[in-house]
C-alpha cells in the first residue's frame, strides 16, 4: 500500500488562518503551532509552492536540518494546502476531512496532521507529480487503473456528516425553492440537495451537481435563466443515468472525482520493484471524493488525459479505454473474494466499457457548472469563463451525439467525439 494506515478519528484544530498576501509568514505560524520544536533545532524552515491546481495553494514545508539525507528531509515534512478563496461554496469542507480520514484507514491517504481555518497539514507524499503526458503512458495509466480499482473495491461509502453550512446560496422558484434562500440551513434546500438522485443514499455525485446549480449566480435575467437550463438538464440526467446498473452498493463506489494530472502521484520504487514495466501510484486532494458511479470516475479521469487545455486529439482510444477498463476489473475483483473467474471478470469488462461510453458526457456538465462558480468566487488567474464554455460545449457535443440531432442536422462531428470513436 502507498501509505501505513493510521486512525483518522480526532484531527487537532488550528485556530488561525493562512493569509495569501503574507504567505511565509502565515505559514511559519501555522508549522509552529504543529511542531513548536521545529523553532528550537538548527534547522532552516524553508517553503516550497506548487503550481499544478487551479484552485488552492499548496506549500511543501521542510525543516532542513544539517546532516539529513533528502529521503530523511522528506520524511519529516509536511504540505500545507490552503483552500481556494470562495471555494467552500463547492466543497463541503467537514465532508473532505471524513475522506480523508477514511482514506487513511484504508492506507490510501498520507497522515492529515491538523486543520487550521481555512485549509489543512498532511505528511509530504514522496514522489513525482505526473502531466497529462505522463497519464497517457502505458506504465502510468495501468498503475491509475489499479490504484482506482482499489479505491473502488474497498473504500466504503459513508452517509453525509450533517453538520450547519454557513453560506448564502440563492435559490429559484423554478426549483421549488423560495428565493433568495436564507443559507444553506434552511431544511427545505438541504432536502431538494439530498433528494437529487431519489433513492441513492447522500452525498453521491448527483447531489454534488445540484448543490453546485444552487450555488450559480442569479443576479441577472439571463443567469436565471442558465441555471433554470442546468437544472432541468441535471434533472434529465438523473432520469437518465443514476439508475443504470454498476459496480457498488446501489451502483455507486467511493469515488475521486478529481483525477487529474496533478493528483496522481508516481511512487518512488522500491529495489522489489525496479524491473516491473508497471509504475505505483497514489492520489491526493480528495475534496471532490463522493459516491459516484465508477463509469463517471473513470470517464472523468479521461478527460484529463487532455489536461486544463483539454486537448482532445489525445484521449484514450477505443482500445486504450479497453485496455485500461480490463486493468481495472483485474485489480477490482482482487480486492474482492471469491469473484476471480475470467469469464466474468471479461462481462463485466464489457459492461463498464459500454457505462464509461454513456458516461462520457458527464464530465463536461459537472466541471462546467465548477467553472461558472469559480468565475464569480476565485482571484486565482485562471480563466474559468471561458474553461466552463469549452466544458459545457463537451456536454452538449455529447447530447447531440446520443438524441441525432447532429446527424440530423447535417454538422460535422466535433473533435471529441471523433476522438472518442476511433479504435
Amino acid at each position: 500500500m502507498a501509505f501505513r494506515k493510521a486512525s483518522g478519528a480526532n484531527i487537532r484544530f488550528i485556530p488561525l488562518s493562512y493569509n495569501q498576501s503574507d504567505s511565509q509568514t502565515s505559514a511559519l505560524r501555522l508549522i509552529l503551532a504543529l511542531f513548536p520544536h521545529w523553532e528550537q533545532t538548527d534547522g532552516k524552515i524553508e517553503f516550497i509552492r506548487f503550481t499544478d491546481g487551479i484552485t488552492n495553494t499548496l506549500l511543501k514545508v521542510v525543516n532542513k536540518r544539517p546532516g539529513l539525507s533528502q529521503v530523511e528531509l522528506d520524511n519529516d515534512a509536511v504540505l500545507l494546502r490552503a483552500y481556494g478563496e470562495g471555494s467552500d461554496l463547492l466543497i463541503d469542507r467537514d465532508r473532505e476531512t471524513q475522506n480523508h480520514g477514511l482514506l487513511m484507514q484504508y492506507g490510501l491517504a498520507p497522515k492529515l496532521l491538523a486543520r487550521f481555518h481555512n485549509g489543512m497539514l498532511y505528511r509530504f507524499i514522496q514522489g513525482s507529480v505526473t502531466s497529462p503526458t505522463d497519464l497517457r503512458q502505458e506504465k502510468i495509466w495501468r498503475a491509475v487503473a489499479r490504484r482506482l480499482a482499489q479505491w473502488h473495491a474497498v473504500v466504503p461509502c459513508l452517509p453525509a456528516i450533517k453538520a450547519s453550512l454557513k453560506e448564502t446560496i440563492a435559490g429559484s422558484e423554478d426549483f421549488g425553492i423560495n428565493t433568495p434562500t436564507p443559507s444553506k440551513k434552511d431544511p427545505a434546500l438541504q432536502a431538494a440537495i439530498d433528494n437529487a438522485a431519489p433513492g441513492k443514499p447522500a452525498p453521491n455525485v448527483w447531489t454534488v451537481m445540484q448543490k453546485w446549480i444552487y450555488a450559480l449566480p442569479s443576479g441577472s435575467q439571463a443567469e436565471r435563466m442558465r441555471q433554470a437550463d442546468l437544472q432541468a438538464e441535471l434533472k434529465r440526467l438523473v432520469e437518465e443515468l443514476s439508475n443504470r446498473p454498476g459496480l457498488g452498493k446501489s451502483g455507486l463506489v467511493f469515488a475521486h472525482c478529481d483525477l487529474l494530472s496533478g493528483n496522481v502521484i508516481v511512487q518512488p520504487r522500491s529495489p522489489a520493484e525496479a524491473a516491473s514495466e508497471i509504475e505505483t501510484v497514489s492520489f491526493i486532494d480528495y475534496e471532490y471524493a463522493t459516491p459516484s458511479p465508477a463509469a463517471f470516475d473513470i470517464a472523468n479521469h479521461f478527460a484529463e488525459w487532455g489536461g486544463f487545455d483539454c486537448d482532445h486529439s489525445v484521449l484514450p482510444t477505443r482500445t486504450q479505454r479497453r485496455q485500461f477498463i480490463e486493468e481495472y476489473i483485474k485489480s477490482f475483483y482482487s480486492y474482492l473474494d471469491g469473484n476471480n473467474m475470467p469469464e466474468r471478470q471479461a462481462l463485466e469488462a464489457k459492461q463498464l466499457f459500454d457505462e464509461v461510453d454513456v458516461f462520457r458526457g458527464l464530465p463536461g456538465f459537472y466541471w462546467g457548472i465548477w467553472a461558472l462558480i469559480q468565475a464569480t468566487v476565485s482571484r486565482i488567474d485562471f480563466d474559468y469563463a471561458a474553461y466552463a464554455e469549452v466544458r459545457l460545449g463537451e456536454y452538449r457535443a455529447w447530447r447531440e451525439e446520443i438524441d441525432g440531432s447532429r446527424a440530423a442536422a447535417g454538422k460535422e462531428l466535433p473533435s471529441r467525439e471523433k476522438r472518442w470513436a476511433e479504435e
